[in-house]
């Protein structure tokens, strides 16, 4: 064998030695890739219901004035609407006509509707959600700049609560906060709340989640 087909053969064979890692990564990055599994999709973003809203089949909640109602029925698109309940608290829907929605829980109403709707429509099925309670309020009454009441929606706190009513008035009793909130019985509880404390950091459970017909009283 040649000396000249000698140094060709160990060149080949240098270049071979050097490009075998290079080629053994691309495969292995190459079979990392296709095994890569999708990202899931968030709870967040797989739940497109509002935190507040009372879903569809709901036996408790009591639709009062103003509530926001999304009333879907199914494959019906031209039925489903979102439509606030009036002041008289009654609702319009197409072929249902005019419906009581104030006083009932979304489970009654969605059984009124779909009674209305036997005569159009084969075996309706109805989900009405509360989207926004707009029936159940708070009050802030004394020494804030605008007392008056406020749709308790999106869990609201007490410091919410000031907050949403403009803050003090000047001279407001600032640690002689306090809320009253109605017991089944008739019978009110008062609760404290020091706000110079509760900003602070200290005696954070003062700051409670509001009820409906709660009160805030600043002195």
């Amino acid at each position: 064998m040649s000396p000249q087909f000698q140094g060709k053969r160990l060149k080949r064979g240098l270049v071979i030695a050097l490009c075998s890692p290079f080629l053994s990564y691309l495969v292995f990055a190459q079979a990392q890739q296709t095994n890569v599994p999708m990202p899931e999709a968030s709870t967040s973003e797989a739940s497109s219901q509002p935190s507040s809203a009372v879903k569809g089949h709901n036996d408790t909640y009591v639709i009062g004035n103003d509530d926001m109602l999304a009333i879907n029925v199914w494959k019906e698109p031209d039925v489903s609407r979102t439509i606030p309940v009036r002041s008289d608290g009654k609702i319009s829907l197409p072929l249902a006509g005019e419906l009581q929605a104030a006083g009932n829980t979304p489970l009654k109403l969605e059984q009124e509707i779909a009674s209305k709707l036997k005569s159009y429509i084969a075996e309706p099925e109805v989900t009405v959600i509360v989207q926004q309670m707009n029936s159940q309020k708070f009050n802030v009454l004394g020494m804030v700049n605008k007392p008056g009441s406020y749709a308790i929606a999106n869990s609201p706190t007490v410091l919410d609560a000031i907050a949403l009513a403009g803050g003090f008035r000047d001279f407001a009793k600032q640690k002689s906060i306090y809320v009253l909130r109605q017991n089944a019985d008739g019978t009110q509880t008062r609760i404290p709340f020091n706000y110079k404390d509760v900003v602070k950091g200290k005696n954070p459970e003062q700051n409670i989640k509001l009820l409906a017909r709660d009160t805030i009283v600043v002195p």
